[in-house]
């Protein structure tokens, strides 16, 4: 028997399905969380949901907010189930489901007078987001918040009437700072390094072009934790849809499935308070740079280094390429021999057992985590999690062998064809511009690592370049498979 999922069905669930243990009636707004999406609602909501459970902290309930399309259509799925989510975590040996209540109310994107004066709310003590590494306006190259960016720029000239996520904090602490009242913590849930000075330079970037003086002052008194985050998380679609249905006997328009495993890495600072979160596995630090700089390093860059290779392979899930032997076997050296001596000291871990921990996790089948997904937006993620480290290792005069090949994988995936002949579809916003540089790279490598606001001044370094050719003509002259061997006997 399928049973819808609302509040009203949640005691005829299944037995074998959590369920919150608290009332919804009892809870109250403390959070709007820009960007509901599947990592959210398995990481985040997770932890509240939990927190929630141990029978305190009734005034941290959850309100969702966004500005796309996407937004309001995950909007209208979970409003018609009361706002629940079943969360499906899959370990290789164990699948387990549960349904999360933390989240109370969903505001329409398409009213924007009532986001912000939700946000001016002083009940709201925290406004968290997850909108992508794409979403915070960071010129490639420099990784700097972009002031010219148009949607900037039409908000700054428009600030009552905003239109980005970052129009509607500037616009709920203006308010918030004239009537007197403290201002709400700003937590970026993102994968982008020192992801809270990132949202603090974009905020007050923001206000700064309409008024100075309340990006001063959101400077001296909004605080911007820094955090590291960690589960992975794959796209919800059909698959998933029925698997919720068949197994568990639930009917949930947007189901998240994702790893056992999650993390959650927090600077203590915050203006308004914040939930008792540390009850329930969060990690309070005074500086979460170490630990950041490893998962978006070594797990990020990681994902980042098999998604090319996967693609041109025509191998659809991540599992089935770490399974490959010469996928695997570049990820082994890749990792070892430069990405892990990039990273510095982590308190009270073992970066070689954290890798191990990465690769266990990368290999697991019920995530069926896919390729695709890794492969969208390299011109966002390139600069983040691998183009810095290649700077890194050039400054330590170290190997960059295998991080130049992700390069060139990168580049020969963007000319829009595997191995095979298949046609890779568009898969970043900037594909057209993309697809033009790789073919002309085919004959003139530079023309690939020229791109400025990608790789800043990396194509001045004669080693770089000398790499990243051999890489992409060792692509093109032997393929895919046999570059990948050839890197990982050594030979590389």
């Amino acid at each position: 028997m399928t049973m819808s999922l609302t509040l009203a069905n949640l005691d005829a669930l299944p037995a074998r399905v959590a369920v919150p243990s608290y009332r919804r009636d009892d809870l109250s707004a403390g959070i709007v969380h820009f960007g509901i999406g599947n990592f959210h609602r398995a990481h985040q909501a997770v932890y509240l949901d939990a927190l929630l459970n141990l029978g305190g902290d009734r005034d941290w309930g959850l309100i969702g907010a966004g500005v796309t399309a996407y937004d309001g259509a995950m909007r209208d799925r979970l409003k018609g189930q009361d706002w629940l989510t079943t969360v499906v975590e899959q370990d290789i040996g164990r699948t387990a489901a549960r349904v999360t209540g933390a989240m109370i109310g969903f505001l329409d994107p398409q009213d924007r007078a009532s986001i912000v004066a939700t946000l001016a709310d002083p009940a709201i003590r925290i406004v968290s987001l997850t909108i992508t590494e794409g979403g915070y306006f960071l010129h490639p190259a420099s990784g700097a918040f972009d002031p010219e960016h148009p949607a900037i720029v039409a908000d700054g000239r428009s600030p009552d009437d905003p239109r980005t996520v970052f129009g509607f904090i500037v616009a709920g602490l203006k308010r918030r700072r004239a009537a007197g009242l403290v201002p709400f913590t700003v937590l970026s849930c993102d994968n982008i390094p020192g992801n809270g000075h990132v949202t603090q330079a974009a905020v007050a970037g923001l206000a700064r072009l309409s008024d100075p003086e309340l990006a001063d002052w959101i400077a001296a008194h909004v605080a911007f934790p820094n955090s590291m985050v960690d589960r992975i998380t794959p796209a919800t679609g059909p698959r998933e849809i029925e698997h919720c249905r068949a197994t568990f006997g639930i009917a949930d328009a947007s189901p998240v499935y994702c790893e056992e495993f999650r993390q959650w890495v927090l600077e203590d600072h915050f203006t308004a308070g914040r939930p008792a979160l540390e009850k329930v596995g969060v990690t309070f630090v005074p500086d979460v740079a170490p630990y950041e700089l490893m998962k978006i390093r070594i797990l990020n860059g990681g994902h980042a280094a098999i998604a090319y290779p996967g693609e041109l392979l025509d191998i659809p899930f991540v599992h089935q390429a770490m399974e490959d032997p010469e996928i695997g076997s570049f990820l082994a050296r890749l990792e070892r021999e430069e990405i892990i001596p990039s990273v510095p000291p982590v308190p009270d871990t073992d970066l070689d057992a954290y890798f191990s921990l990465v690769q266990r996790r990368f290999l697991n089948p019920k995530v069926a985590d896919t390729i695709p997904r890794l492969a969208r937006d390299g011109s966002d993620r390139q600069p983040k999690f691998i183009i810095p480290v290649i700077a890194a290792r050039l400054r330590a005069g170290g190997s960059i062998a295998g991080l130049a090949l992700v390069s060139a994988l990168w580049c020969r995936h963007c000319f829009g064809t595997t191995d095979s002949g298949r046609q890779v579809p568009p898969n970043d916003t900037a594909w057209n511009a993309l697809q033009a540089r790789a073919r002309a790279a085919k004959d003139d490598p530079l023309a690939w690592i020229s791109m400025a606001d990608i790789y800043g001044d990396l194509a001045t370094s004669e080693r770089f370049a000398k790499a990243f050719a051999d890489s992409l003509g060792s692509l093109w002259d032997i393929g895919t498979r046999a570059t990948l061997a050839r890197y990982a006997s050594g030979e590389a």
